[in-house]
């Protein structure tokens, strides 16, 4: 009994459907997360960086370009 109830399970899956299953689901999830730390420590570092900008020597100074 227990093996004709195998078989018909066997034959309604199609063996053309490829799908990921739990470990591709588990994969990208991870890949996912590390995304999200990564632009989190990103956005940490960048808020920390304090630079003076140069001045442009194109431009006299006292005078605007408007």
């Amino acid at each position: 009994m227990m093996m004709s109830a195998l078989t018909l399970a066997a034959a309604d899956l199609d063996q053309n459907k490829v799908t990921p299953g739990v470990l591709g689901f588990i994969v990208f999830a991870v890949i996912g997360g590390a995304v999200w730390f990564l632009m989190k420590s990103m956005n940490k570092h960048m808020k920390r960086v304090d630079f003076e900008e140069a001045p442009d020597p194109s431009v006299e100074p006292g005078k605007t370009t408007a």
